[in-house]
């Protein structure tokens, strides 16, 4: 009987991983309870073993550069596991990718976050194809005739993978090429050259360090035109079929996000059109940046989530020392912890989408920063102390938690690292009174409910050298929350999250809340149904 198998928890399977009180509430409040139903049938698909195997396949076997076919012709193409196929499948066809755009219906940005959210929870290499797609629509419509012909199939609800003539196609996806490998996040130092074709083209001629998900449709990409950094759309197939010049001289071998791609693309006489006016590339693709920095925020939460349910999952179902873990105070202590930071990066997330269905572009512009930077970097540290819980098994790759934990550092240096968030906040606190006006209005309207929460919000808007931007972009970002919490969640949470993040009752690890916090009550709420 040395092979019993006894006390280890089940799988966490035929959930409802949209079965989340904390998300369920924001999308009513944020304008999208009509979506309710779709995100519950889309939450049950991604709690069964079907979507989770296939995360874990797209993982396992993970893509490969074909730089040339059988007869020597060069296709740079990249081949992927069938399980990847199928993600993107489920995340178009849930209109993860563009169908805000389209549709156009009131809160509709807020339900595609919502299934992003929920979606991503099976596996996130594939939201970034998505989230690029979702992400390159304004910053296309500098180019009217360019978004005419391609937002309607880049807004698509049908997966059609493949290098074919763009138009062609029944959905297409999108990408950006921007980093360069002598600049970094400072494009302006790129040294990609456009020339004018004479045609109404350009012509492109350069190499980019980290362009992802290459086999995507079409790309942005920022060259130097002679009027200065500007925008470019580059299809990998040109209007009449034949393949456009983007040569893959690698792809990177990364710490996580393995089930995606990234790429080093080279451009040699590449086919090139003008999105935007020449000289104002940064203005053009900021438009794309600000709703992947977003996603970035949506992504992290949405890993927050999928770490703490394993967590809360796995210590209700193993029993030490007497009894359930989760029963035991010094563990309840930390998934409560662990909850409070989820259910704040989730509202913060949604709130989030909500401002970008609302046109709120005065709040979108200081508070996506602020969000990026903070929930971004909280993540790492939640779902390292989420696969503790788990102990030893939490450490084995057949848990799912050490892609969680490899995953959870990219949405903190994708579209720009803490301290490029960081100095953004900055700026924008010193160019533009009307975003911070924004800001504080918002924080404010749960004045009187908490008072730390109300020193916090007076704390805010001092000025700030650029060493101390990290600590004004925390503040905020933790003021936000805070607000957001005290009006919507539950009082044990907003009550702990204030004492915690604002009041000092906190030590310097998670499950060191204070003794008055209601752990049982925050740890059911947050519990995976």
């Amino acid at each position: 009987m040395t092979h019993e198998v006894f006390n280890q928890p089940p799988p966490l399977v035929d959930v409802d991983v949209a079965a989340d009180a904390a998300l369920l509430g924001a999308l009513e409040r944020e304008g999208a309870g009509w979506a309710v139903g779709d995100l519950h049938r889309l939450g049950k698909l991604a709690g069964t073993a079907e979507p989770q195997r296939w995360a874990d396949e797209a993982n396992r076997y993970e893509p490969r550069l074909l730089t040339h076919d059988r007869y020597g012709h060069r296709v740079d193409e990249v081949d992927f596991h069938p399980s990847w196929h199928r993600l993107l499948e489920v995340a178009v066809g849930e209109g993860l990718t563009g169908a805000p755009w389209a549709e156009r219906r009131a809160g509709g940005h807020v339900a595609r976050a919502a299934g992003l959210f929920v979606w991503s929870q099976v596996e996130a290499g594939h939201s970034c194809p998505v989230s690029m797609t979702y992400a390159v629509v304004p910053a296309l419509r500098h180019a009217p005739e360019l978004a005419a012909l391609y937002e309607p199939l880049l807004a698509s609800r049908s997966y059609d993978p493949g290098l074919r003539t763009p138009a062609t196609k029944a959905g297409l996806l999108a990408g950006m090429g921007m980093t360069e490998k002598q600049g970094g996040s400072d494009v302006r130092a790129n040294t990609t050259r456009a020339t004018p074709a004479g045609d109404g083209t350009w012509r492109l001629r350069g190499h980019k360090w980290f362009t992802s998900a290459p086999m995507c449709d079409l790309f942005l990409v920022l060259a130097q035109a002679p009027q200065g950094l500007s925008c470019f759309l580059v299809p990998r197939v040109l209007p009449d079929g034949t393949r456009n010049t983007f040569r893959i001289q690698r792809l990177k071998d990364k710490l996580g996000n393995r089930s995606n791609a990234s790429s080093e693309p080279e451009f040699d006489d590449t086919v090139a059109w003008l999105v935007g006016g020449e000289g104002r590339g940064v203005r053009t693709i900021i438009e794309m940046v600000a709703m992947t920095r977003l996603d970035c925020v949506t992504g992290s939460a949405s890993g927050m989530r999928a770490a703490l349910a394993q967590a809360i999952h796995h210590t209700r179902h193993r029993h030490a020392f007497g009894g359930p873990l989760a029963d035991k105070p010094a563990m309840r202590a930390v998934l409560a912890d662990l909850a409070l930071e989820s259910e704040a990066a989730t509202l913060l997330a949604m709130r989030l989408a909500g401002a970008v269905d609302r046109g709120e572009q005065a709040f979108q512009r200081l508070a996506i920063a602020v969000g990026k930077f903070w929930v971004c970097k909280r993540q790492p540290a939640v779902v390292g102390e989420a696969l503790e819980c788990l102990g030893g098994n939490g450490y084995v790759e057949d848990s799912g938690m050490p892609r969680l934990y490899r995953d959870a550092p990219l949405n903190s240096i994708w579209e720009g690292s803490g301290t490029v968030q960081a100095l953004d906040v900055l700026r924008t606190l010193r160019r533009e009174p009307a975003a911070f006006e924004a800001f504080h209005a918002e924080v404010s309207a749960a004045r009187g409910a908490d008072p730390r929460l109300d020193a916090a919000i007076g704390a805010l808007g001092a000025a700030a050298d650029e060493d101390q931007a990290r600590l004004v972009a925390e503040r905020m970002a933790l003021t936000l929350q805070a607000s957001l919490l005290v009006r919507y969640a539950p009082p044990a949470v907003a009550d702990a999250f204030c004492a915690t993040r604002l009041g000092g009752e906190w030590g310097h690890t998670f499950g060191t809340l204070p003794r008055s916090a209601a752990t049982a009550a925050i740890v059911e709420r947050a519990a995976p149904a």
